[in-house]
């Protein structure tokens, strides 16, 4: 299946076109839809208003704690406040606390879809609210009650910027639309939690979903965290299961041939060649230009260097298989004998890239620059379903595995 690339612009909102872009493949197929998109505007909307709550929640904590202004987790939290970028389980808080809503009816507006100046203005009053926390916690000795009325001072000033650039989200809309037999449909009146505990989670339910990450630093068969690596008071916490490479592809190319879509994070700026849609670890021959390898430092040590962490979200729509070296396989009685050799990948940069806004990556590119999978748990293995059962590892704010698509 494929569709009219999606296109996140000038922002960073990757992470939420992949997973919209992942939901729209069995809705369109169920309500038999010629096209259809979700609105990502909806979405960047209240996931701003979150962090930055999130953000005074967490600094009145720090502030508590007496962390030095200067030190490197206040100096990491203030680096930038809020940003476009997100985790899985982020997407998990926003969709189940507010739902979703057809493009047609909340449409982009020009602050989502070139957003820096819009997140300039936020990280500016984020950065003036933590000033007056740390004020109020350390020099006045406030209480939680007086903190609290102040924060919520500081939330309608933050909700004000929100609607001005981005537009008022709508509490109830009506979807009218034409289905492949050109039959005329509509949904009326109805709100985007509604709307998607009725017409969306029977075909994707976000609480089915597994994030899979693979982060060789640190031993596999663990359940990781970040500190603060968050969007949403009191909601669900990032969680990271880290498995061998071996474990994900098998898990991602078992829901691919099932028909459903992977969510994956991953480094894209690396051996890519944009124009060709290609993620290849041969595409860039470093050693002919300079007379060395951009190659030489592992996936472990590019992580503990600084020289590579999650930077981009997509989705994994197709794989190809190879029979392994020399062997002569039956494809059907010996299935299990073949090795995965490129992927089919959906991306939210317009048609202009690629096939129409798909790339192909090599298996081997797959190895070495994706970090996180998500796939449904009905594809995944009891004992690595019982991780989630551990008390999760933290690692500190400022870890590469806390980085942001």
């Amino acid at each position: 299946m494929t569709f009219i690339g999606s296109n996140q612009l000038s922002s960073g909102r990757c992470w939420l076109f992949a997973c919209l872009n992942a939901i729209r493949i069995p809705f369109i197929r169920f309500h038999k839809l010629e096209e259809f998109e979700f609105s990502q505007s909806y979405l960047f909307f209240w996931d701003k208003v979150e962090r930055c709550n999130y953000f005074l929640d967490v600094f009145e904590e720090v502030a508590r704690k007496k962390e030095a202004v200067d030190g490197r987790l206040m100096m990491f939290l203030l680096s930038n406040p809020v940003n476009d970028g997100g985790q899985w389980d982020m997407l998990v808080n926003l969709i189940k606390k507010y739902g979703l809503i057809p493009k047609k009816c909340w449409k982009e507006s020009s602050c989502s879809e070139a957003s820096r100046d819009f997140n300039r203005i936020l990280n500016y009053k984020l950065r003036e609210c933590a000033y007056r926390i740390r004020t109020l916690v350390l020099d006045t000795n406030a209480n939680k009650e007086e903190l609290q009325k102040e924060k919520d001072t500081m939330m309608k000033e933050i909700f004000g910027v929100c609607c001005i650039c981005l537009g008022s989200p709508p509490s109830s809309f009506t979807w009218e639309y034409y289905d492949k037999l050109k039959q005329f449909n509509t949904v009326s009146d109805i709100s985007p939690q509604l709307f998607y505990q009725k017409y969306v989670k029977p075909v994707f339910n976000m609480d089915d979903k597994i994030c899979l990450v693979n982060d060789p630093r640190n031993p596999y068969g663990q359940l990781y965290t970040v500190e603060y690596l968050n969007n949403m008071s009191n909601g669900r916490i990032t969680l990271y299961n880290n498995q061998p490479m071996d474990v994900i592809k098998k898990l991602a190319s078992t829901a691919i041939r099932d028909g459903e879509p992977v969510w994956f994070g991953c480094d894209v700026g690396k051996h890519f060649v944009r124009k060709l849609g290609l993620l290849d670890l041969k595409c860039h021959q470093h050693d002919l230009v300079f007379g060395f390898s951009s190659l030489n430092l592992d996936k472990k040590s590019r992580l503990l260097y600084g020289e590579s962490l999650m930077t981009h979200a997509m989705l994994l729509t197709g794989v190809s298989f190879e029979m392994k070296d020399g062997t002569n396989l039956n494809e059907i009685e010996r299935r299990s004998e073949w090795q995965p050799s490129k992927w089919r990948v959906e991306n939210s940069w317009g048609d202009s890239s690629g096939e129409k806004g798909y790339l192909v990556m090599t298996d081997d590119w797959f190895s070495e620059f994706v970090f996180e999978v998500v796939v449904d748990k009905k594809h995944i293995p009891k004992d690595i379903l019982t991780i989630l059962e551990q008390k999760p590892i933290v690692l500190p704010a400022w870890d590469p595995m806390g980085a942001l698509a």
